[in-house]
């Protein structure tokens, strides 16, 4: 049973979820609770991006120098795509 994150979250058990994958705590409560709103249907919105995966280190790197992430410079691809996820 997932806990009970407070009123800012709207979705416990998908929040867990995405933060047991990795994703940071901003990340994880804006998809919880952008799926738990009738208004909003993320699975339906963008999409057209490949995983970062796919990316090539150097447009890891680009992406990581438009979000102003710092130490990117020394960071391998599997830092750069963990750095992008948690921004």
């Amino acid at each position: 049973m997932a806990d009970n994150h407070g009123s800012s979250i709207k979705d416990d058990e998908t929040y867990e979820s995405l933060r047991d994958d990795g994703y940071s705590k901003e990340a994880a409560a804006r998809i919880a609770n952008a799926q738990a709103s009738d208004s909003q249907n993320p699975s339906k919105k963008g999409g057209k991006a490949p995983p970062y995966e796919d990316w090539t280190k150097d447009e890891l790197y680009d992406r990581a120098q438009e979000l102003d992430i710092d130490g990117r410079s020394d960071m391998t691809k599997n830092e750069l795509i963990s750095a992008l996820r948690d921004r």
